[in-house]
């Protein structure tokens, strides 16, 4: 329930605070005094679309906040926690700001969330009812709601969602797979020959590192081998000794000498020790004199072997070999999921087959419930009509086939006649009067088989009078027997079955006009009712007749 509203600086009411009780709550005042705006707050509170223009003339800001009091509601539990919001023990506070700079804020218990956010809590804590809600009764899924509350197949009708869900998933996805087949396939002898281009030339990565420095050496064989021989020519020369006997000679020298001078001793082992390093190179130069391969077949393969590389390399538009191995190893990739796609296709195709079996089954099975209740709830609803004066009338519920969807394979519509003739669509022949019973003929059994929230009834009984006014008074004070409703009437009829009254009054100021909210009792509130009976002028019939609506 709701238990207390602020606003400040809204429009025409400059600061407010008040606080409801449960039951039926009756909201009166004169037209043009501010009743609307009520109903705006809450609009806003709950997700509405706001601008500057609502904002009073007294300061750059707007607020507006409630507090509701849901403890115990599972339902609304479900739905908060489904948005990641704190339950704060069924104690919700919902807060608005607003600024003529346009920024807007919303708050959850102090925590900032999005107006998604508020829109989709909003059903769960105030239904808002108003004239122009009377169109609601003309769509067709507020229709199959109010058929299924009755039935009690709204977990029927979640679950054929769920699988609906499913099976739309399954199809997008083998949509997606048989596209995906489809261009793999165009693609494949393409592919396929890329591939196995790539494949047999047996890439290695660093490979064409090692080709080019050997084309280097092979290109320059003649070269290499000549000064690998001159050097070979001065470690064994024809005449005299080679370097290395040399320096072994010196060495021997050197060491004699190093009884009378140490120091020749110390260049004696140098001495030994760069022989030995000269002797290792002349080795070395050796062994990569005799490795050099002068074969011109090997040149020739090389050469080839290099422009093969060069070519697949700009074929695949790549800059080394590493990146044409990735390019193979894609390609080879790509092949094989033609394969698995096949088989992925051929697994979709039989989980779909299996969870349309179940969604077919779920979906007859709510169908069956919904045309098992469909005569009882038609009973019903033309029971509430004949109580609101409707005798004559006739309600009836077509559940006739439509195309599968997410809530089943039935198509729902009301047919009504208000003279007891052959009912057609509600939509083409009810009139004002006549949709605003109706209406709340299934609200009231719509909080009877479902856990509706707070209901406001914002002038419903428009269009209606005397004792009409009087049962529908009646039917809406029950309402408050077992849940919050709030409503707003001209009727003098319906005012008097309230619990609590409030009334809405505008006072003139030296800023404008402000509108406030006050809760009245006793003489105040049989006064009240008496100016509704009335209009300016209270007479005393119109109290007396106002006592009498209120049993004093």
């Amino acid at each position: 329930m709701l238990r207390s509203l602020h606003v400040s600086n809204y429009i025409l009411i400059d600061s407010l605070d008040v606080e409801f009780p449960g039951g039926l709550v009756i909201i009166t005042g004169q037209t043009g005094a501010g009743k609307s705006i009520l109903v705006g707050a809450l609009g806003l509170l709950l997700g509405g679309r706001a601008d500057s223009s609502l904002i009073g003339p007294r300061g750059e800001n707007c607020v507006l906040e409630a507090e509701f009091d849901v403890s115990g509601d599972e339902t609304v539990r479900a739905a908060v926690e489904a948005e990641d919001l704190d339950w704060n023990g069924g104690l919700l506070t919902i807060r608005r700001t607003f600024s003529r700079s346009g920024r807007s804020r919303s708050f959850f218990c102090d925590e900032p969330v999005g107006l998604q956010t508020l829109s989709a809590l909003a059903p769960h804590l105030i239904d808002i009812h108003s004239q122009h809600r009377n169109l609601l009764l003309s769509d067709r899924d507020f229709q199959m709601e109010a058929l299924d509350l009755y039935a009690g197949a709204v977990p029927s009708r979640k679950a054929v969602g769920e699988l609906w869900k499913e099976l739309s998933g399954l199809k997008a996805s083998l949509e997606e797979a048989e596209e995906k087949l489809r261009r793999l396939s165009g693609e494949r002898d393409y592919n396929e020959a890329r591939f196995e281009r790539l494949d047999r030339a047996n890439l290695r990565d660093g490979e064409l590192e090692e080709l080019e420095e050997e084309l280097k050496k092979l290109s320059n064989v003649g070269q290499i081998k000549d000064a690998f021989s001159g050097v070979e020519a001065l470690a064994s020369p024809e005449e005299g000794l080679s370097p290395s006997a040399a320096l072994k000679e010196a060495g021997k020298l050197l060491s004699r000498m190093s009884g009378f001078v140490p120091e020749a001793g110390k260049l004696s082992e140098r001495l030994e020790s760069a022989r030995l390093e000269i002797e290792d190179v002349f080795e070395e130069v050796s062994s990569l004199s005799e490795g050099i391969d002068a074969s011109p077949e090997r040149l020739a393969w090389v050469e080839e072997r290099l422009s093969l590389l060069y070519d697949l390399m700009k074929r695949h538009s790549c800059s080394d070999i590493a990146t044409l191995i990735k390019e193979r190893d894609a390609l080879a990739e790509a092949l094989y999921d033609t394969d698995s796609i096949e088989f992925a296709i051929a697994d979709l195709r039989k989980a779909i087959a299996a969870k349309q079996g179940e969604y077919d089954r779920a979906a007859e099975g709510l169908s069956k419930l919904r045309k098992d209740a469909a005569p009882r709830f038609s009973e019903a609803v033309a029971g509430s009509l004949d109580f609101l004066q409707l005798e004559k009338a006739v309600f009836k519920v077509s559940v006739t086939d439509a195309p599968a969807g997410p809530s089943g394979k039935d198509r729902i519509t009301f047919l009504f006649s208000s003279t007891g003739k052959d009912p057609e669509d509600l939509r083409k022949c009810a009139s004002g009067g006549e949709m605003s019973r109706i209406m709340l003929s299934l609200k009231a059994m719509m909080a009877r088989f479902g856990s509706l929230p707070t209901i406001v009834f914002d002038e419903i009984d428009s269009g209606v009078s005397g004792s009409v006014a009087d049962r529908m008074g009646e039917m809406i004070c029950t309402l408050g027997d077992s849940m919050q409703v709030f409503a707003i009437t001209h009727l003098p009829q319906v005012a008097a079955k309230g619990r609590a009254h409030f009334i809405v009054e505008k006072t003139s100021t030296d800023d404008g006009a402000v509108s406030t909210v006050r809760r009245i009792d006793g003489e105040e509130r049989t006064l009240e009712i008496a100016r509704m009976l009335s209009g300016s002028t209270v007479t005393p019939a119109a109290i007396a007749n106002a006592k009498s609506l209120l049993n004093i």
